[in-house]
Order: structure tokens, then C-alpha cells, then sequence
């Protein structure tokens, strides 16, 4: 779900006010043409959707677009489930990743930020990651969970169940700390420096899921309004400037609860920041895979599927964990099955 894309402003305060953005939407609209015309147009609201059924993303006048709101946010305002007939969601004709979702770590940090992670000033295949989120996208692809993607299509082929952990580059050049705001376009700006000096490959398939320390504000409202997002933008490399498909994914157990399950699931192998952390980032990694540039899948509502089940988890193992990927057990939110007349789940059999 998006409004405009990033602009070149350092800070990109995000704002889930419904009044004030369903208001500047159309001058908005004009203010994201004019300034960069290459950018995918911002959704509208759909047919039949009245104001009170558009999505937080919907209604973010300055930021971001597809942002995963805090545990409170949907608490109160989301409204669960299927949204117009059929499967409860719909093809707008954009593109998905169709055959494969890549994935490449950036740890923008001067210490390490997960336990067993890599070292700061390094870079490596995915496999030699041997943190727990390392362990997670290394093993979420093939996995039952991952399987409910393949409900998705292009309008001719289902998605691919294939995630691939190509690489991760643990990077402490500039790295923010504290409380630091960091704006899309600081984050792409990283982006393009990690392209042109060859640490990074761009590649159009690719997720490069943004992990920073502490309750460094990625975007601007981290803790607040949200907790993990994923956009796209342009980047500068070797070959001229690309688009590429980006998420920003702070360090959620910095505000235990607003962006995790803490006081109500404990961690499930004993390791809070990444335990709870890989549940927003299957989120956002759902999410690319089948919306990558906020054109493809989404409800009347704008939600796109890992929204219609956001903070829900079905059955919970030993107040932990749902599901087992790999060998490890994992607590994820359930994701929405876009088959019969859809709806969430932890797994998905044709």
C-alpha cells in the first residue's frame, strides 16, 4: 500500500492522521508527478471503499506508503478479514516477484546487532550468516509458511515458494546510532554507495532489508506509528541509475510493546531481538514478494496480504511459537490465502 514515493528530504515524518491525509491526497498526487515522473502513481481510494475503509498506508500524507503499524494502531483501527466478495483481495495488474524473492541483509551498525551476527565492516554470501534472522531467511523459502505466496500470480503464473538469502554486508561506514532519524533518502543514498563500491549488486528481484541498532528511527515515526516498512526508490550504480525494492527494519524489540509479542509470547529460542524481529520481517518479505511496487496485490481497503493478518498468530506452541522453518521454531504472523473465499493461515496446501 503507498502514497508517494521517497522525497529528498531528510526527514519523512510519517502520519496515520485519516482526516488531514485523505484531504491532501489530491494535491498531493500532483506534488509526486511533478517531481519525479518515473515513480509508480500513488493508489487512490478503490471503488466502493468508503474513507473509514482505507489503510493506514493509504493515509500517510509525507512518507513511506507500505508501513506495518504498531501492535496498538491495528488493536483499533484495522478491521480484519476479507473486504469486497471473492478472495477478499486483487490483481491490479502490477508486478510480483514472480520466479524468486531475493533477499540481502544490510546491517547498518557500528556494533553487532544480533547475537552471533557478522562483524561490522564485512560482507559475505547469506549462508555465512549465522544469526537467528540469518537462520530464518535462509531456511523461508521451500517452507509450508512461505507456500501461502503461491495463492499469488502475475494473472498467469503462481508465485514461486523460493526465497534466497543471497548476502548480507555488515556495514559501519556513517552508521546511525542513538535515537538518530535516517529519511528514505539517507537510506537510499547508503544503498547507492554499497552499489558503487561493489560491496552490493543490484539486482531487480532483490529485497535489501535495511537492519539497524537500538531505537535508531528509521523513517521517522519507528515505534510510534510503525514498525517495519518496505518501499522502493532509485538508487545510483555502475550502470546508470535503478529502481529497486528496499525495507526498513529497525530493531523492534526496542519498543517491546508497540512492534512485538513481548508480555504475551516469549521469544522462542531465547533471543528477543531476532525472535521477535523475523516476525516483521516475514512481513515485509511476504509483502514485496507479491506487491513489490504497491501495483499488484491489495484489498478495496489498500491492505495488502500479510495486513489483512497482521498481530494474529493462530495457534501458539508452548506460549512461543507457530511455526517450525528449518529446524527452528518461529511465532509469525499468519499471512492471507488468496484461494476459495480466502483467509489466514500459517500454511498452505493447494
Amino acid at each position: 500500500m503507498e502514497m508517494e514515493p521517497p522525497m529528498s528530504s531528510s526527514t519523512n515524518a510519517l502520519t496515520l492522521n485519516r482526516s488531514t491525509a485523505l484531504l491532501c491526497t489530491a494535491a498531493l498526487i500532483l506534488a509526486a508527478c511533478s517531481e519525479n515522473a518515473t515513480t509508480p502513481t500513488p493508489r487512490g481510494i478503490a471503488a466502493g471503499a468508503s474513507s473509514q475503509d482505507v489503510s493506514p498506508e493509504m493515509n500517510s500524507p509525507n512518507g513511506h506508503g507500505i508501513v506495518f503499524p504498531t501492535r496498538d494502531w491495528f488493536a483499533h483501527n484495522a478491521k480484519p478479514g476479507g473486504a469486497g466478495g471473492g478472495t477478499g483481495i486483487y490483481y491490479h495488474g502490477g508486478p510480483v516477484l514472480l520466479n524468486q524473492t531475493n533477499v540481502v541483509a544490510i546491517y547498518w551498525s557500528g556494533t553487532t546487532i544480533y547475537n552471533h551476527g557478522p562483524t561490522p565492516g564485512t560482507n559475505d554470501v547469506g549462508s555465512k550468516d549465522t544469526s537467528l534472522v540469518g537462520y530464518f531467511l535462509n531456511h523461508l523459502g521451500g517452507s509450508n509458511y512461505f507456500n501461502i505466496n503461491t495463492s499469488y500470480t502475475d494473472g498467469t503464473n503462481n508465485i514461486a515458494n523460493v526465497v534466497n538469502y543471497t548476502g548480507y554486508w555488515a556495514n559501519n561506514t556513517n552508521a546511525p546510532s542513538g535515537t538518530q532519524n535516517v529519511s528514505d533518502a539517507d537510506m537510499l543514498n547508503m544503498l547507492s554507495s554499497g552499489f558503487n563500491s561493489h560491496v552490493l549488486t543490484y539486482d531487480p528481484n532483490t529485497l535489501y532489508a535495511i537492519f539497524t541498532a537500538g531505537a535508531v528511527n528509521l523513517g521517522g515515526g519507528f515505534g510510534t506509528q510503525y514498525c517495519a516498512y518496505h518501499y522502493w526508490g532509485t538508487v545510483s550504480t555502475p550502470d546508470g541509475s535503478r529502481t529497486i525494492q528496499y525495507a526498513a527494519m529497525p530493531y523492534d524489540y526496542a519498543y517491546p510493546s508497540a512492534c512485538t509479542m513481548s508480555g504475551t509470547y516469549s521469544p522462542a529460542n531465547g533471543d528477543a531481538g531476532a525472535d521477535y524481529e523475523v516476525n516483521t520481517l516475514a512481513h515485509e518479505v511476504e509483502e514485496t514478494t507479491t506487491d513489490p511496487r504497491g501495483t499488484a496485490w491489495y484489498d478495496r481497503r489498500g491492505y495488502e496480504n500479510a495486513d489483512k493478518c497482521a498481530w494474529t498468530f493462530g495457534t501458539v506452541n508452548n506460549s512461543s511459537w507457530n511455526i517450525t522453518v528449518g529446524a527452528k521454531n518461529f511465532l509469525v504472523q499468519r499471512n492471507w490465502v488468496n484461494a476459495g473465499t480466502g483467509g489466514c493461515a500459517l500454511s498452505y496446501t493447494p
